[in-house]
């Protein structure tokens, strides 16, 4: 796979990059990566791994933007309000980096759904508030074989994990936790959501270049009233009905 001149220059910083250099551009040029919702954590990720090059993005969000949107999702604008996300996400994304493919599905991912999305795909990024739609997501990754990097964040308080097979997110999170959160509900300062959209991007460059070590099976806490993280093994649970024994 062959680069233009133009995209030797856009992506010089990353050529000289020991860990990723020519074969790991490549790598991303050839990347196929979905993800799924385009809100506070899906917009940032969306805007480095478009410029970082990815070959594809698939971008999965039924909602318009809204004006409350516009305090953390910092791929929209005001005049986008009422607008499809996955519309305005594919203009913004494609130009940034025209050399991106834009994949545009305006669809909740449920267990109808999803094993036929995340299929089609090489890595599986999950932004979303709604523990239905992450459990979808997960068993599909699981059915598929595919990798996933779960994100969230709620009031000053963030995390990034990377699944692959065995330990899964219904390892950390067995079932709806009785007091749930969502960011409507309690909050969430801006600043925040790019904090974590550009960890979840991070990681995906990682894994598709094979740079360093990936989250995998580890949950990474970010406290933002602290400024402190911390990192956590997952452990498998031999019990769970998706990937236990």
């Amino acid at each position: 796979m062959s680069f233009s001149d133009s995209e030797v220059e856009r992506y010089a910083r990353h050529l000289v990059l020991r860990e990723v250099g020519g074969p790991g551009q490549q790598k991303l040029k050839a990347a196929r990566v979905l993800l799924v919702g385009m809100g506070g954590l899906g917009a940032p990720a969306a805007l480095y791994l478009a410029a970082a090059g990815v070959g594809t993005l698939g971008l999965a969000d039924p909602d318009t933007v809204s004006l409350s949107n516009l305090q953390r999702q910092v791929l929209y604008q005001t005049a986008d309000i009422g607008r499809a996300k996955v519309e305005v996400a594919a203009e913004r994304l494609t130009a940034i980096n025209p050399h991106v493919a834009l994949e545009t599905h305006p669809v909740w991912l449920d267990v109808a759904n999803a094993g036929d999305l995340v299929s089609r795909y090489d890595l599986i990024l999950d932004g979303t508030d709604d523990f239905a739609t992450r459990f979808a997501v997960s068993d599909a990754c699981l059915a598929h074989g595919k990798t996933l990097v779960s994100g969230a964040l709620g009031r000053w308080t963030g995390q990034v994990a990377v699944f692959q097979g065995q330990p899964c997110y219904r390892c950390l999170v067995p079932e709806v936790p009785p007091d749930a959160e969502t960011c409507a509900l309690v909050g969430v300062v801006g600043a925040l959501a790019g904090v974590i959209g550009a960890m979840m991007a991070l990681e995906a460059v990682k894994l598709i270049t094979g740079a360093g070590q990936a989250l995998n099976g580890r949950l990474l806490i970010y406290d933002a009233l602290a400024a402190e993280t911390r990192t956590v093994r997952i452990g498998a649970d031999p019990a769970c009905p998706a990937c236990g024994a």
